[in-house]
Order: structure tokens, then C-alpha cells, then sequence
């Protein structure tokens, strides 16, 4: 899950394709800010115990009857949050990595 902030108000959606640059999600389409704006976003990542607390631009928007698709680029994070970040990136990469190469064996 994440929450942006747009203008201080808090909206809610769904995070996919998280990398350490950026990420894409999805919200309700009337809530979703426009490309261009920057927007405060807080990310609940599995696995750790602190929400990872950013600054992020809307690089592009995408809306359909419900939901607006979203994708995000980073343009500030505390070094703590970023390397959080990081490290659960790469540990993803890694057991996805595993699994693929587990598949491909078999």
C-alpha cells in the first residue's frame, strides 16, 4: 500500500513495479494528481517496520472507468529511507532470481 499526498491530502492506492527510482500505482482516478506534480508518498514495504517516506513526481497518468495508473519517479528521500529501499529491492531481485533459475533446472 501507499498514500500520496497531493496538496496535503491524503489519498490511497496500490503499489506495483517498485524499483528504487520509482514505482507505478494505481488510485482512484477523480483523486490521482496530474503528470507534473510532485507529490509526498508513504510506502509500506513487507518486511520492514518503518514506512519509507519520499518525494515523488508524477511522470505519467493513465485512466480508465475507476482507477487512474500512475508511474512515479523518486526526486527525494532521506539516505536512511533510500537505502532501506535498496536492500529490499535487491533481496527481491534476488529470490525472484532463485525462483527462476529453480524453474529452469527443473
Amino acid at each position: 500500500m501507499v498514500t500520496s499526498y497531493v496538496h496535503d491530502r491524503p489519498v490511497r492506492g496500490l503499489a506495483s513495479n517498485l524499483s528504487d527510482g520509482g514505482m507505478s500505482l494505481s488510485a482512484i482516478a477523480m483523486l490521482a494528481p496530474p503528470p507534473g506534480v510532485v507529490v509526498g508518498l508513504e510506502l509500506d514495504v513487507p518486511g520492514l517496520d518503518d514506512s519509507i517516506w519520499a518525494a515523488a513526481r508524477v511522470c505519467y497518468r493513465r485512466d480508465d472507468h475507476l482507477a487512474s495508473g500512475l508511474g512515479v519517479r523518486f526526486v527525494a528521500m532521506a539516505n536512511r529511507h533510500a537505502r532501506m529501499l535498496r536492500e529490499f529491492c535487491l533481496e527481491m531481485r534476488r529470490k525472484n532470481l532463485g525462483s527462476l533459475l529453480a524453474r529452469i533446472r527443473a
